[in-house]
C-alpha cells in the first residue's frame, strides 16, 4: 500500500497547479538513464516489437514527455483518474493505464525500462519491487528519479522553512530502498536551474500533497509567508521570475541473478 493513501491520491484535486508548477527533468538525466538502461534508440529497434518503456506513477506526464520526445514508445501507469486524464490530454500518443506499483497492468517480461519519477516514496517497496521484476524483460532496468530543491542556496533553504518538507524531501533519494529481487546498481546527480514565473512558483507549492490537504487557514498563512519571502529576500526582491535550483537524483536498479 502507499505510505499515505490520502496524500498519494490527493494530487488530482489540484491537477492544474501540478501541471503548471512541477518542473520537468534535465535532458542530461534522461540521456543517462537511457544509456544505463540500454534503449538509446526507439524501442521497436532496440528491443522486441512488443517491448515498451513504462513510466510508473506518471502523474500528468512530466517525465513521460521526456521519453516521448526521444521517439520512444511509452506506456504510462497512474492510479489517479484526474492525473491520468490530464496526461492523456498532454500526450495523446501515450497509452495511459490505471494501476499502481503494487499492481502493474502489464504482461510478464514486457518492459525494457520502468521509470518512477517523484513517486517511489509512495509505494510499498517490497510489493512494487516484485511487480517491477515481473514486468521487466531480461536485462531491463528500473530508474528511480527525484527532483530535489538545492537547499545549499540560502533563499531555497529559507523557502524550505516556510513551506516545510514533502514526502519526497523526507525520503532517502540517494540510496532509495529496493526489494528482492532488485538491486541498486548505479547512481548519479544532475544539478540544474528551472526558471519559473511567480504564478508557477506558487503552483509548485500548492501542488504538494501536504499543502493540498492542509486546512484553508493554515494554507493561506503559509502562502502569505511565501509571498513575503519572494518580495523581501535580497536575492529575489524585484524579480518577475525566479531561478529554482534543483538536484535531480537518479538510481538504476536491475533484477539480480
Amino acid at each position: 500500500m502507499p505510505r499515505s493513501t490520502d496524500h498519494a491520491l490527493s494530487f488530482g484535486r489540484n491537477v492544474g497547479d501540478y501541471d503548471r508548477g512541477r518542473p520537468s527533468y534535465p535532458a542530461e538525466a534522461v540521456d543517462w538513464i537511457l544509456e544505463q538502461a540500454g534503449p538509446a534508440q526507439p524501442a521497436d529497434q532496440a528491443h522486441p516489437a512488443d517491448s515498451a518503456l513504462v513510466d510508473l506513477g506518471a502523474g500528468t506526464g512530466k517525465f513521460t514527455a521526456a521519453l516521448v520526445g526521444r521517439g520512444l514508445r511509452v506506456v504510462a501507469v497512474e492510479p489517479d483518474a484526474l492525473m491520468r486524464e490530464r496526461l492523456s490530454a498532454n500526450l495523446p500518443t501515450v497509452t495511459a493505464l490505471e494501476g499502481s506499483g503494487e499492481h502493474l497492468p502489464l504482461d510478464d517480461a514486457s518492459a525494457a525500462l520502468i521509470t518512477v519519477a517523484q513517486a517511489w516514496h509512495w509505494v510499498d517497496v517490497d510489493a512494487t519491487s516484485r511487480e517491477v521484476a515481473r514486468v521487466l524483460e531480461p536485462g531491463g532496468a528500473l530508474a528511480l528519479v527525484w527532483n530535489i530543491r538545492d537547499a545549499d542556496v540560502d533563499w531555497v533553504a529559507r523557502l524550505g522553512e516556510v513551506m516545510g518538507a514533502s514526502e519526497a524531501e523526507k525520503y532517502d533519494s540517494v540510496t532509495p530502498p529496493v526489494g528482492a529481487p532488485l538491486e541498486r546498481q548505479a547512481y548519479r546527480e544532475f544539478r540544474w536551474v528551472n526558471e519559473v514565473t511567480r504564478e508557477q512558483f506558487f503552483a509548485m507549492v500548492t501542488s504538494r500533497s501536504y499543502v493540498i490537504t492542509m486546512a484553508d487557514a493554515e494554507r493561506d498563512a503559509m502562502l502569505a509567508r511565501l509571498g513575503e519571502l519572494l518580495d523581501e529576500h535580497p536575492d529575489l526582491a524585484g524579480r518577475t521570475s525566479y531561478p529554482m535550483p534543483y538536484v535531480t537524483r537518479v538510481t538504476i536498479a536491475r533484477v539480480t541473478a
